[in-house]
């Protein structure tokens, strides 16, 4: 077993990993890591190699348009590779600097930037959101009840107690996503204030303006009393919103000087400058697997806000840096993020026997029972339970565009897997990748 937080930062020199050379390419993905064969990080490369030949199969057969995948171990870069076509109406070969839409991915990165004004003070966990942002103060919760005819009625009671901060980190704050909610009233409500747009771009709450924002979602009732049940929601986008409270600046501002140039994060932010726009990936036209039109974030422009749920870009590179820093007790290349005892925090157990959930969190992203979550990720409990291999305390979460990353602490394991398929199969991409990495360690 390897400890997690016992020497920060691992690197070595050396090869790519092996990949099909006629299926792949694999080249360096910028600055991620430091470059390792394989083999002299426990990996078997004639099973790395399951990899790309499934994921190749996915692209022969119009599944995905493109995709990208890193593996890491022990810090290092053992395996990565590119597949298909940047965009599926051009005919570029996907390059290894393509910029994904992250979706839900932004959420890990404001977590983290949240955590950092908690390790400064500027922040608490048991702090009310009321004192960042006053107009949460009031606020109340939707109940749904059984009433004349069989028709759904709807009234409102008090918060039993106010969301918190901890409750935005982990989801339970009785905020929730209009497209998921099975409660109408606050599904309306939603629309009728613009926190989302139904039938138009699905979880793109980024056009009012950060105050906006957040006096569209303090009008609307609550879902659920806050800190009792696990419900996915708009939670990371208000929490964006706490964190300029507490900063003084725009999300995209702070998250841009504290993380992502620290850590050599060049190509992630909140949209994609016009020079760089032939960089983007971009999804079929047509899903393949639901026939449904695939309408994605339009990135082109700085949005009103910098949604901390759903509006980041990121690259493979990117990202893997990322993860590897919590991987490493929140510390890469010499800087630190995070201190080891905030990363052990976050990846901890936030939900326990208290707090119910709607859907588990393994079984919204993965499909599977076996995890709860944390406070921006999801977390497994144990070895077994989950329908996939995988360690406990493992950490990880995806997003709607179909991105996925998980770091394992116990096999010192990281891995960004990027496509742009925003489809009803993508948990079965996120199944089959993490099943395939997993069985190619050998030691």
């Amino acid at each position: 077993m390897r400890d997690f937080f016992a020497d920060g930062r691992r690197c070595g020199a050396v090869v790519l990993g092996t990949s099909l050379m006629l299926l792949t390419s694999t080249a360096v993905l910028g600055e991620a890591l430091p470059t390792v064969d394989p083999s002299k990080v426990g990996f078997d490369p004639a099973r790395l190699d399951r990899l790309d030949v499934a994921l190749q199969r996915a692209i022969d057969d119009e599944q995905l348009p493109g995709a990208v995948v890193l593996v890491a171990r022990d810090g290092q870069l053992a395996h990565s590779a590119t597949f298909g076509r940047l965009d599926p109406d051009g005919n570029a070969a996907m390059p290894e600097d393509a910029v994904f839409r992250i979706y839900s991915m932004t959420k890990p990165l404001v977590s983290v930037a949240a955590m950092i004004l908690v390790e400064e003070g500027l922040l608490q966990l048991t702090d009310p959101v009321s004192k960042h942002l006053p107009a949460f103060a009031d606020a109340t919760v939707s109940v749904m009840e059984m009433g004349d005819f069989g028709r759904m009625a709807y009234s409102e009671d008090p918060a039993a107690r106010p969301m918190t901060v901890q409750d935005l980190l982990r989801h339970t704050s009785g905020l929730t996503y209009g497209e998921i909610t099975q409660n109408e009233f606050v599904d309306e409500g939603y629309a009728a204030a613009g926190a989302y747009q139904p039938g138009v771009i699905p979880f793109d709450s980024r056009g009012p303006t950060p105050e906006e924002q957040v006096a569209m979602l303090a009008a609307v009732p609550l879902v659920q009393q806050p800190g009792t049940v696990w419900e996915y929601g708009l939670s990371s986008d208000v929490l964006g919103r706490v964190v300029e409270a507490a900063s003084g600046q725009r999300l995209e501002d702070f998250l841009a000087e504290r993380l992502f140039e620290p850590l050599g994060m060049d190509d992630t932010a909140f949209h994609v400058p016009e020079e760089e726009l032939d960089r983007l990936a971009e999804p079929f036209a047509t899903d393949p697997a639901s026939g449904q039109d695939n309408v994605m974030l339009d990135v082109s422009a700085p949005p009103g806000n910098a949604s901390g749920g759903a509006g980041a870009v990121s690259t493979a590179s990117d990202y893997l840096r990322f993860t590897q820093m919590l991987l490493n007790g929140g510390e890469l290349d010499g800087v630190r993020i995070l201190s080891p005892t905030t990363v052990q925090l976050m990846t901890s157990d936030h939900l326990g026997e208290r707090i119910a959930s709607v859907v588990s969190p393994g079984e919204l992203l993965l499909g599977t029972p076996g995890y709860t979550f944390g406070l921006g990720f999801a977390v497994r409990e144990d070895d077994g339970i989950a329908g996939v291999p995988g360690s406990e305390g493992e950490f990880m979460w995806a997003g709607y565009g179909g991105t996925y990353f998980w770091a394992d602490p116990e096999l010192d394991v990281a891995v960004v897997f990027m496509s742009q398929a925003p489809s009803p199969e993508r948990a079965y991409f996120r199944r089959l990748v993490k099943q395939l990495v997993h069985q190619a360690v050998i030691d």
